[in-house]
């Protein structure tokens, strides 16, 4: 069984479209995906340098905008995953939960980036109205480590799995976890705006939801995992509500692998820009395949992975 996932934010990097970009059709398209998120992704993808894209209002729509890029380069649309039925699911950490309810079916690529472009400026703007912060905590006993996080007055805003929790709140109180991590592990703080998926962005959340009540999104047509707590979610509605939700809620990958592996998935392939999720499936899903797309010269594997792991 296929796991397609999309990756969060933090995996863009400089130049990441530059190879694409010299395919016309996937031009083309990236235009178009512009104009939906009213960005110039062509210049975000090719020439701006790591603080631009940096940016949250630029660094969301560059990675839904690269999944979905990728996923079209393989011929992976709502169709296909929907003629592959029960051998293949889909699912996306964080920003990536929205390239993923499109590839499943419930959006379609103009209201993933309408919607990606609302949430990635309100968040931006929620990130500026006061300090915080978000740091990885790797390694450590999980209970002691949620204890230490709480106990620093933080949220565990991200629950990655293969010992790897990311730890959200002001950043006075980041500052403090990094200086005193819990026993046996490392803290490294993260080059983010600010406090996602905690309650800091709560007025981020307010505007998302605002703008996702013009939205009508259609019933799944392949399996999504919602990052909320790795449940398969199929009605529309209820993927939107999520999507809206998750601002300000943690995620829970760990509970996303958990039901990859209940569902026996034996291959996980990570849509552009790839390497965090496959990392992290190389520690929780000791045993399964991975594959990571980062280049056009990844195609070809790709496409042997995908007819191998969804036969």
């Amino acid at each position: 069984m296929l796991a397609i996932v999309c990756p969060g934010q933090g995996s863009q990097t400089p130049g990441l479209l530059t190879e694409w970009l010299e395919d016309q059709e996937a031009a083309d398209l990236l235009v178009e995906f512009s104009e939906y998120a009213g960005t110039d992704l062509t210049a975000h993808g090719t020439a701006s340098d790591e603080d631009t894209i940096r940016d949250t209002a630029v660094a969301q729509p560059l990675i839904v905008a690269a999944s979905l890029l990728s996923a079209q380069s393989l011929g992976l649309t709502p169709q296909r995953l929907a003629d592959m039925g029960d051998k293949v699911l889909v699912s996306g950490h964080s920003v990536g939960e929205i390239p993923a309810a499109t590839l499943a079916g419930a959006l379609s690529p103009r209201q993933a980036l309408e919607l990606i472009a609302v949430r990635a400026r309100a968040m931006a703007e929620a990130a500026a109205a006061a300090p915080s912060g978000m740091a990885a905590v790797l390694g450590g006993v999980e209970d002691e480590v949620l204890a230490s996080i709480e106990a620093s007055g933080l949220t565990p805003a991200n629950v990655n799995g293969g010992g790897q929790i990311v730890a959200a709140g002001a950043q006075a109180s980041i500052d403090q976890l990094a200086e005193n991590p819990p026993t046996r592990t490392r803290v490294i703080p993260l080059k983010v705006a600010g406090a996602f998926h905690t309650e800091y962005m709560a007025p981020a959340q307010e505007v998302l939801a605002a703008a996702s009540e013009s939205v009508r999104a259609a019933d799944t047509s392949a399996a999504l995992l919602s990052n909320r707590d790795g449940a398969q979610v199929h009605a529309g509605p209820e993927v939107l509500s999520r999507i809206v939700d998750q601002v300000t809620r943690p995620v829970r990958w760990d509970q996303c692998m958990e039901a990859m592996r209940t569902a026996g998935v034996t291959g996980v392939l990570e849509l552009l820009p790839g390497g965090t999720l496959s990392g992290l499936a190389k520690r929780g899903l000791k045993g399964t395949k991975t594959l990571a797309v980062k280049s056009p010269a990844d195609l070809s594997a790709a496409a042997d992975f995908i007819a191998e792991h969804s036969a």
